[in-house]
């Protein structure tokens, strides 16, 4: 992602040698990190051992694959599926191992936990690939186990027992609160959502398949600022529908709506 990002500025001041040379190596990376990483059961492994071979454990990474882009689009649906499924999702967010390895415990800190940040991404990633409705799904659970910790904020990190076993998500004990990546993980959460993606270059705001969970019917942002402009947004739900409207707009800005 990187590369591409480079390679857009670039071209934007007339490089286009230098862009497309970045965008030659973001591809060939693509390809390298499928062939070495996929696991044929329908994940990215973790990692690499010495002689290439793989860490062929199932982990919430494989969801960071998806929010960077470098995951190849066949492999998106397998991996929502199997971040979604009971061995990664406990009702309230995707732990961090899956239950089924050796070395899961869901109080250790890399090795079963839930992370608000992590899952964030990984909402961003299923987003981007098209899975809105997993990506909600991940939205709703951080939603509910707000309600259950101080102040409604969520902490670094959480146990990873399974909601139908215990009911309110359980502390992990020295876990910090508040926490910056997990305050960050809200609103990345709610950009995700809301499918917000700006341009400052052009002064252009694209609302991409705006969408909310199930509990929350309405949302309105203000002040949003892209390039030169500022922007009010009122977001409405209508059955499974959202309706996106522009209640105010300051200076130059253009907005778009894309379903």
């Amino acid at each position: 992602q990187a590369k591409i990002e480079m390679a857009a500025l670039f071209r934007r001041v007339g490089e286009e040698q230098r862009a497309s040379a970045l965008e030659e190596q973001a591809e060939r990376l693509r390809e390298c990190f499928d062939r070495d990483f996929w696991v044929d059961d329908g994940y990215y492994a973790l990692a690499l051992q010495q002689g290439n071979r793989q860490a062929a454990v199932l982990s919430s990474n494989a969801g960071h694959a998806l929010w960077s882009g470098i995951a190849q689009p066949q492999r998106a649906g397998k991996i929502a599926k199997w971040l979604l499924s009971d061995e990664m999702f406990n009702g309230w967010g995707v732990r961090t191992l899956t239950s089924a390895a050796l070395r899961y415990n869901p109080l250790a800190y890399h090795l079963g936990t839930v992370w608000p940040h992590d899952n964030s991404l990984i909402a961003a990633g299923f987003k981007r690939y098209g899975f809105d409705h997993e990506a909600l799904r991940i939205m709703s659970g951080l939603i509910d186990a707000a309600v259950h910790f101080q102040s409604y904020r969520l902490p670094e990190l959480f146990g990873g027992f399974a909601q139908q076993d215990y009911g309110i998500p359980v502390s992990y004990p020295v876990a910090c609160q508040p926490q910056a990546w997990s305050a960050g993980a809200v609103p990345y959460l709610l950009t995700t959502a809301l499918g917000l993606e700006g341009d400052g270059f052009e002064s252009k705001l694209r609302i991409v398949r705006p969408m909310l969970p199930e509990n929350v019917n309405q949302v309105e942002v203000r002040g949003l600022r892209v390039g030169q402009g500022s922007v009010d947004l009122l977001f409405t739900r209508s059955d499974d529908q959202v309706a996106a409207k522009v209640q105010r707009l300051e200076g130059k800005m253009e907005v778009i709506l894309q379903s």
